[in-house]
């Protein structure tokens, strides 16, 4: 290789790991995937977080960032060495950020990187965040022109920043509060073991993708489906899937443009008792129960009993050991996020006045739990 093709490499491996941080900082997913190859990886192992492949790394990082009130990334180089069409670096990182229920704080960490010479140019085809330096302490400072209370889009309860966001701050923040980490694999197993025992069909499935694909199998088409106000399924890809296209008749998008004053009545009726209800849950317990919080109640009908038939997509960081934990989850954590996100959506915070409690489910086959092994949701 001659002088100036190795100059050229190192400017575009340069260039490109300019480019991620712009995109993390613009909050361009799409774009962030871009820079992998298509079976690029990126793994955090302090979080921990693993994404294979484009899609999962858009979604995937989408999911994390959701909760972000302000984030800045500074990224300076490090090293490159250059083996043919293939090189390895490392790119050394400093980032603050505040996420949308106040908590915040500061991180030191490096990526040590793989890339690969493709036809679109040099692409990472592995990035490994390891952490070096977490300080949680509260930042004083705030984004110009914002409310940190004011800022959101969730159900109760998204913990998480998006790759190269902070993650080591959020890591030891959620080992503290114990409600927004993923539980171990045998607190997913004894749940699940708890809600079949409890007339419940639930199912371990590994990812939200794998939860988007089994709706699919699920929910016969031409079905009339409701779906309940969730940041699950939103971020899931779940909520499109079923109000989007001819698949089925989805419920949500009729009764939003119905008029309130004179077809409430009806929209009582078709929110009450779709053919399928699909939402997720505030917890649930390792004993076999599911805690649903609502504000208004609309949605509690059909998960009671007035759907024929209902699915929950519940995030491993929503397993609690007992009813009692599970309460507090709905106050200390699941509410205030809900709260940021009504303030900015509506104008006003939320609250906790319907709380409905699923101990067993009568009717075998009617309700279907599809517990994740990563967090997602509130």
């Amino acid at each position: 290789m001659n002088d100036f093709q190795e100059i050229a490499d190192r400017v575009e491996i340069e260039a490109l790991r300019g480019e991620f941080t712009d995109a993390a900082m613009m909050r361009d997913r799409a774009r962030l995937a871009a820079l992998f190859t298509p079976d690029g990886v990126l793994r955090m192992p302090n979080i921990p977080v693993e994404f294979v492949g484009r899609e999962e790394i858009r979604t995937g990082g989408e999911r994390l960032q959701a909760q972000w009130d302000f984030f800045v990334q500074n990224s300076h180089p490090g090293t490159i060495r250059l083996d043919g069409d293939t090189a390895t670096g490392r790119t050394y990182m400093q980032e603050l950020a505040r996420v949308l229920d106040g908590r915040s704080g500061l991180n030191f960490a490096v990526y040590h990187d793989s890339y690969q010479r493709t036809s679109e140019g040099w692409k990472f085809a592995e990035r490994v965040y390891e952490v070096r330096y977490v300080d949680t302490t509260p930042l004083g400072g705030s984004a110009p022109g914002a409310d940190a209370q004011a800022h959101g889009s969730g159900e109760a309860g998204d913990a998480g920043w998006a790759p190269g966001a902070g993650e080591a701050d959020m890591s030891a923040v959620q080992a503290a509060d114990g409600f927004s980490a993923p539980a171990s694999a045998e607190r997913l197993d004894r749940a699940v073991a708890a809600l079949r025992a409890n007339g419940f069909t639930a199912e371990l499935l590994d990812d939200a993708a794998a939860a988007r694909a089994r709706i699919k199998e699920l929910i016969p088409e031409g079905a009339g489906v409701f779906t309940g106000a969730s940041e699950t399924l939103r971020l899931s890809g779940i909520a499109q899937d079923i109000e989007t296209g001819d698949r089925y008749q989805a419920i949500r998008p009729r009764v939003l443009k119905m008029d309130r004053a004179t077809e409430s009545d009806q929209i009582r009726r078709l929110v009450a008792t779709p053919d399928v209800f699909v939402a997720s849950v505030a917890a649930v317990t390792e004993t076999g129960s599911l805690v649903i919080a609502s504000g208004s109640g609309s949605q509690l009908p059909a998960s009671a009993g007035g759907a024929a038939k209902a699915i929950w997509i519940v995030g491993a960081q929503k397993v609690v050991p007992d009813l009692r934990t599970a309460l507090r989850r709905v106050e200390e954590h699941a509410l205030p996020l809900e709260t940021a996100r009504a303030q900015a959506v509506y104008g006003q915070p939320s609250a906790v006045n319907r709380l409905l409690v699923l101990n067993a489910e009568p009717q075998r086959g009617r309700g279907t739990v599809l517990l994740l092994r990563e967090a997602i949701g509130f």
